[in-house]
């Protein structure tokens, strides 16, 4: 009797398994989901995160000790300008990644693409070890990033022909692979730098086609952007954006304003405006670098903040209108 009871006991209610708790997996992951969204939106909120704000995107032409015309800087004025751009902190990026949204920069910070029309000698040569020559505008981007972390030297160079004064094919891939290599775009600019006004169809698409399939012969690169000589657009101006030969995502301009976000419904693929680097001298006073850049410091809403995260679109809900449809699900208001 006494080993049934201790049998009985063993096999009692003390041996049952546990109840058995039903986890609701898809309402845990909406849970999980609605945190992390609210704390990215406090994260916005904390740097004013606006990722429909203008973007300079700043025009060089020459870097050179006795400048020629007022689009040349010297080496000394372009220190100047990057240095600034870094003090008030500007992040570079390239115009493919601004034009495609891939705007990937710390929270807090502001977007600035540096753009180099003509592939002068003067914005990059490379001595007989591979190392660019002291005062060329790559060399200059590169110490002004060992001075100021978080700097980083990234530009998209718009080429020509001309591609940096080099005439054989080996100096011309040793050029352009380069740059790719470094972080560099490589961008076009036509083959002989002429009014696209002027031209038909078929004359548009032969010159952008031609040094388009130049700079992916030499680099393995296709062209992402182009920037229009003389800022000119061809008739119709999506000729520029697309040929027989070549796609690109963005062409730009020669100057005047900061240019819209590509979140932005202001956003024209066709004709993003660039901005002439000068000081406030004449038509200057109002319509080149410094004056915008001034302007964008003492109107820090209208400019381009970053929340640090490339997959959401964060900005103050009352621009909630100003978003193109195509990211409402990046959408990040708040």
């Amino acid at each position: 009797m006494g080993v049934l009871a201790a049998t009985a006991i063993m096999t009692g209610c003390g041996s049952e398994p546990p109840p058995v708790v039903k986890v609701d997996a898809k309402a845990d992951a909406a849970a999980k989901l609605k945190a992390t969204k609210e704390a990215k939106v406090r994260n916005a909120a904390k740097v004013r995160a606006n990722e429909l704000g203008q973007i300079p995107v700043l025009m060089f032409h020459r870097v050179v000790p006795t400048p020629q015309t007022t689009d040349d800087r010297t080496p000394k004025q372009f220190r100047a300008d990057l240095e600034r751009l870094a003090k008030e902190n500007y992040v570079p990026i390239t115009a493919a990644e601004m034009v495609t949204g891939k705007i990937d920069i710390p929270a807090g910070k502001h977007p600035v693409v540096l753009t180099f029309d003509d592939s002068s000698p003067s914005q990059l040569t490379l001595n007989a070890v591979g190392v660019p020559q002291k005062d060329t505008a790559v060399a200059i981007m590169r110490e002004v990033a060992a001075k100021y972390p978080g700097w980083r030297p990234k530009a998209t160079f718009f080429v020509t022909r001309d591609l940096f004064g080099k005439h054989t094919r080996e100096e011309q891939a040793q050029a352009l692979l380069w740059l790719k290599d470094n972080g560099f775009e490589v961008a076009n600019h036509t083959r002989d730098h002429l009014n696209l006004r002027s031209l038909t169809q078929e004359q548009v698409e032969e010159q952008i086609g031609s040094i388009g399939k130049t700079i992916d012969s030499l680099s393995y690169t296709k062209p992402v952007t182009i920037s229009l000589p003389y800022g000119a657009q061809p008739r119709k101006k999506d000729w520029a954006l697309r040929g027989k030969a070549y796609r690109h995502k963005g062409a730009f301009l020669a100057g005047y304003t900061p240019a819209p976000a590509p979140f932005s419904k202001s956003f024209d693929p066709a004709g993003i405006p660039r901005i002439k680097v000068m000081e406030k001298k004449g038509d200057c006073a109002q319509f080149c670098s410094e004056a915008w850049l001034d302007w964008l410091k003492k109107n820090p809403d209208m400019r381009y903040t970053s929340d640090g995260d490339v997959n959401t679109v964060a900005y103050p809900k009352f621009k909630a209108p100003y978003l193109r449809k195509t990211f409402t699900s990046l959408s990040l208001p708040y």
